[in-house]
């Protein structure tokens, strides 16, 4: 099978998944393009990305461009001569950059185009319900997200499932799908085509923290959707009032019982043994928490931290 000259770009965990599938695969990677190193922490840290770090344990050449227009970074490029360029959870790339390679470049994306374009496709697919998602390889082009299709691929999500497993689960299988595509491409055996014209495809817009507060008013089903489809990250919160104090109230998961409890959507019942709050047509009991300033734990540990209930309420 003829092997193709890549260069990958890509930051995250997700991203690093399909690189070390490429890089154990026929093809070869003439070059990685990632994030800039940044400084965080109360130590001002330096973190490389999980793509760089794996590429320099596997001396693979590295450039981590401040400005992907940046006249020396794109010569440097150039003269790899790559047929494709891949790329896994990026960032915007200039009509300069991924028209460059001989064969164009395809990213992969999260979701089943055309549903779910956008940042955050896998909390998504959970806050809405799905029962099934996948991963979908695409040409890139001006527009995000709408290029044409190379390679779709369908997985169940389970009952229950939060982000961070669906995510797991598809980072591994989108990184096989990453070789497939590579491998169909060689072989000139992938018809690309048109994504279908869809009037109201879901949409995965970026998630703000504002977006993440829990609507108590909502059905229970909607809210347990919301808490999975926002865990472990960015995490769905509320607010809690203790004393005077108003602190946030991270919650990872937990489940719920409908029922007719003429309670007030929002309300908060607390006790030694019980933490429940009232939504729309019945109650959600949190099983994992975080209170701000302090470390995630389960329930029991939670109220275990606490001497007098009364003064703990919904803020």
């Amino acid at each position: 099978m003829k092997s193709l000259k890549v260069v990958f770009l890509g930051t995250p965990e997700f991203a690093k998944t399909s690189l070390e599938a490429v890089h154990q695969s026929h093809h070869e990677i003439v070059g990685v393009v990632t994030v800039a190193d940044k400084a965080s922490g109360r130590g001002q840290k330096i973190n490389q990305s999980p793509v760089k770090i794996f590429a320099v344990e596997n001396n693979l050449p590295v450039f981590q461009p401040e400005k992907l227009r940046n006249p020396e970074f794109l010569e440097a490029l150039r003269k790899l001569d790559a047929d494709v360029f891949i790329v896994v959870a990026f960032r915007m790339m200039p009509k300069i950059l991924f028209e460059m390679p001989k064969m164009g470049t395809f990213n992969l994306h999260a979701s089943l185009l055309p549903d779910y374009r956008g940042a955050a496709p896998i909390n998504y697919a959970v806050i809405n319900g799905e029962e099934k998602t996948g991963a979908t390889t695409f040409f890139i082009n001006e527009k995000i997200d709408e290029g044409n299709i190379l390679l779709q691929e369908e997985l169940e999500v389970l009952p229950d499932e939060n982000a961070g497993s669906l995510h797991d689960r598809l980072m591994e299988m989108g990184s096989k799908l990453v070789v497939k595509t590579l491998d169909g491409l060689a072989e000139n055996s992938i018809q690309e085509k048109p994504q279908p014209q869809v009037e109201h495809p879901k949409n995965a817009y970026k998630i703000f923290k504002e977006d993440t507060r829990i609507d108590w008013t909502k059905s229970s089903k909607e809210v347990h959707q919301f808490i999975l489809g926002m865990s472990p990250y960015p995490a769905a919160f509320t607010t809690l009032k203790i004393g005077e104090e108003e602190k946030g109230l991270k919650i990872f998961g937990g489940k719920f019982e409908i029922s007719n409890h003429g309670q007030t959507a929002g309300t908060l019942n607390i006790s030694k043994n019980d933490f429940k709050i009232y939504t729309n047509d019945g109650v959600y009991f949190p099983s994992e928490l975080q209170l701000e300033g302090k470390k995630r734990m389960n329930i029991k540990d939670f109220l275990n931290g606490f001497r007098n209930f009364d003064e703990i309420k919904m803020a």
